[in-house]
């Protein structure tokens, strides 16, 4: 091989060593969720026992339904590990009795615009309030659930907002987003750039799905508490309104676990 030969491929052979040492970084950066999501998972042994309990009442007033209060809630319990059980239960139950009572709150309200439409010869539309807990995975040391807060106050429609939670089932603490990816990871521009990934491809099949601002939309209204977990990864959502009409509802995107 004469020396212009090796001068020409020294370049390539750089170019193809900067493109492993990336793919490297980028498997070693994110990680822990492709971990916490297989059975590999340090926890592996413990999931949680749980019981789906419901509980609804009818407000009524002048013989007349004002409003109708929903809650589906879990009900956590673990053999390996009770104390973390009893305490998830408790922060549940703390969440079921504050929503309850704010339905109450709400009753007065709806009392007070019953008396009014009776006046004006308005025709009035019971309100609703639910909340639903829903378990998106349970496995592997891990718990995580969204919590959906509905009410419908008359007009048009009911609006919903949502929470979540993932838990560590051992200890009964819960995870933060950056838990799941290497310390110092730049893990916000990895899971933005996968959403605005997924947002166009979304838009390319529905048109008007989102908002025409969408892509601003999507950093500034990011929110690392908005997320759960499920069995194909990392779940991640906007509120109603954030970056789509109502019509889309609560938006979500997925952060496969075998990208990370």
């Amino acid at each position: 091989m004469d020396k212009k030969s090796k001068v020409n491929r020294a370049p390539l052979a750089i170019i193809i060593l900067l493109i492993v040492v990336c793919v490297v970084a980028g498997i070693l950066a994110f990680p822990k969720i492709r971990e916490a999501l297989s059975n590999k998972a340090p926890d592996d042994r413990t999931s949680a026992a749980i019981t789906m309990r419901k509980t609804s009442k009818t407000y009524q007033y002048d013989n007349t339904e004002i409003m109708k209060l929903t809650i589906d809630y879990p009900e956590i319990t673990s053999a390996n590990s009770p104390e973390a059980a009893e305490h998830i239960n408790e922060e549940i139950a703390l969440q079921v009795d504050a929503f309850a009572k704010n339905a109450d709150e709400l009753y007065q309200e709806a009392i007070e615009i019953y008396d009014d439409f009776q006046k004006e010869g308005y025709p009035f539309h019971p309100w609703e309030a639910y909340l639903q807990f829903q378990v998106t995975y349970n496995a592997h040391g891990l718990l995580s659930w969204y919590i959906d807060r509905y009410l419908y106050s008359g007009g048009a429609h009911g609006n919903t907002l949502r929470s979540s939670a993932t838990w560590e089932l051992v200890q009964g603490t819960l995870r933060t987003l950056d838990t799941f990816y290497e310390p110092g990871a730049d893990y916000q521009s990895y899971i933005l750039e996968t959403i605005l990934k997924q947002a166009q491809d979304n838009l390319a099949q529905e048109p008007y799905i989102y908002f025409e601002e969408y892509q601003s939309s999507i950093k500034e209204c990011f929110d690392p508490q908005s997320f759960y977990l499920s069995p194909d990864g990392l779940v991640i959502y906007y509120q109603q309104y954030a970056i789509a009409p109502y019509s889309t509802g609560i938006v979500e995107f997925t952060i496969p676990a075998e990208n990370n």
